[in-house]
């Protein structure tokens, strides 16, 4: 079965990201494909390459880019809810004539459009957050 993922917190402000994170491993340990996972709303701080947890936490946004890696799922960050949120790549951040990205390396931004996709191509579309 093909899954897509959908995540709407973010990795250190709500279960969501946590869970969805599990959920994906799940998936995946069943022989099953996951196909895109889409960070939406406060879920776009997982695409932060800033991100500095406390040794004995996890580091979830490098998790998910662990687990993209390996099993060639894309992740994908909602380019609007990021911009407006201050993470941006390289692209972005000459747009704006920022002073730098700050967006993760594995991570892609791109529009609601790739969520639409994501609900059409796959055999479920599963969602957590807020």
């Amino acid at each position: 079965m093909k899954y897509s993922i959908a995540v709407y917190g973010g990795p250190y402000s709500h279960q969501a990201t946590h869970t969805a994170f599990h959920f994906a491993q799940a998936v995946l340990d069943k022989g099953h494909e996951i196909q895109r996972v889409f960070f939406y709303h406060d879920g776009i701080y997982n695409g932060s390459a800033l991100v500095a947890p406390p040794q004995d936490e996890a580091n979830l946004p490098q998790q998910w880019q662990q687990l993209a890696e390996k099993n060639g799922v894309e992740l994908v960050v909602c380019i609007a809810a990021a911009v407006r949120r201050g993470l941006l790549d390289e692209n972005e951040a000459k747009r704006y004539s920022k002073p730098g990205s700050n967006l993760e390396q594995g991570y892609q931004l791109s529009g609601l459009g790739q969520l639409v996709d994501a609900g059409l191509e796959c055999d479920r579309l599963v969602s957590f957050g807020p």
